[in-house]
């Protein structure tokens, strides 16, 4: 909460370049002479998630303990939810969720060998410290709560970008999509700084924008969901996307190689403003008739090719719309029953219950939206 009014240009926070936990942070402690050996050279990500965990390991006799105690104990990405309650997710966000989890698991497994080199620094096996739950801990704090900030590569790390940075109380300011700051780390002043770029009332919190994200993206990497976000929206796969074309269509093979191609097959949505144009231009290149099929670059530039083809196409598009509408209800009444028996999961299934309930939001108007389209052709 802000204690006086903040105007645009007024500074939210500065963080002093001490204060930053980041790569330089692990070199100069005593884990620098065991990343500097190791060979292959560990990611920067891997130091900082070793330094969180031996950190966290060390309690009391932890300086970074003041920070420590302000990070969640626990988080809700994808990766640390149950599986049952990641299969209730939308079919394309579960799909990356549990690429997410496999990703995470195979990091956690090849840096074992690394962890068993660091029992030297411990009275305890390290196979009790570094264990997954642990590990995980320390890969969701870096990935939900780091900012970016470019360092100098060094040698004794590999190839991957070292941009991550833990900034202590900052990483406490809370996401919120239709606010504006400038964050970034000021080389005069060696600060990292947040900025604000629009006003702030007294006594109101505080929030930055952690990006244009819809909330896909912010439950993946962070582990929430943005109520009534401006960048949210539905996904359309491949097999719902022809899922109400005819069948008996012997150019249907050619259109979707036109459409990947073109790349016209993927990010294709339904929004607060309704079908994306990505998303009616793809259905409209489906609906061609036989004899309008040369006209395809025509639709991938914006051209209306004949009336019978916005009808048709605008008709599957709201065919869609309704499929994901009951699929929504559906799975929002399944998981309220689950909320009812799986007592230990209710703050993740609560989760879940909120990104379907915006998601049944954005296809009720864009329901509306077409509804008001298809009376222009009728």
């Amino acid at each position: 909460m802000s204690k006086t009014s903040l105007q645009v240009g007024q500074m939210i926070v500065s963080l002093p370049e001490s204060c930053l936990l980041t790569t330089d942070t692990v070199i100069r402690s005593y884990l620098g002479t065991y990343v500097t050996k190791w060979k292959p050279p560990p990611s920067p990500l891997l130091a900082l998630c070793s330094f969180l965990v031996s950190e966290k390991h060390a309690g009391d006799q932890s300086p970074w303990k003041p920070y420590l105690e302000t990070l969640p104990k626990t988080y809700t990405c994808p990766v640390c939810l149950e599986p049952k309650v990641v299969n209730l997710l939308p079919r394309p966000l579960r799909a990356k969720a549990q690429e997410q989890r496999a990703h995470v698991q195979e990091f956690f497994t090849s840096s074992r060998d690394f962890f068993s080199s660091l029992q030297p620094l411990f009275s305890e096996a390290v196979e009790s410290i570094f264990t997954y739950s642990a590990f995980l801990w320390a890969w969701c704090t870096v990935n939900t709560r780091a900012v970016y900030l470019r360092h100098r590569q060094l040698g004794c790390f590999s190839a991957e970008p070292d941009t991550c940075a833990l900034a202590p109380y900052l990483d406490l300011l809370n996401h919120s999509p239709g606010v504006q700051v400038k964050a970034a780390f000021n080389e005069e002043t060696r600060c990292y700084e947040i900025i604000a770029a629009s006003s702030c009332r007294k006594h109101e919190e505080v929030f930055i924008c952690y990006g244009p994200h819809d909330n896909h993206r912010l439950l993946l990497e962070y582990g929430f969901v943005s109520t009534r976000n401006p960048h949210a929206c539905v996904y359309v796969s491949r097999d719902v996307l022809v899922k109400y074309l005819p069948s008996t269509d012997k150019q249907m093979n050619k259109k979707i190689a036109i459409l990947k191609d073109h790349g016209f097959i993927e990010n294709l949505t339904f929004g607060w403003d309704g079908p994306s144009w990505r998303l009616l231009t793809a259905l409209k290149l489906l609906c061609l008739e036989a004899g309008e099929f040369t006209c395809w670059k025509k639709v991938l530039l914006g051209e209306i090719i004949s009336d019978t083809n916005e009808k048709t196409s605008l008709d599957i598009t709201r065919k869609i719309c309704c499929y994901f509408i009951e699929e929504s209800n559906a799975m929002l009444q399944k998981v309220s029953h689950m909320k009812d028996k799986e007592v230990a999961l209710v703050n993740q299934l609560t989760l879940v219950e909120t990104l379907w309930t915006e998601e049944l939001k954005i296809l009720q108007a864009s329901a509306a939206i077409l509804s008001n389209l298809q009376t222009t052709f009728t």
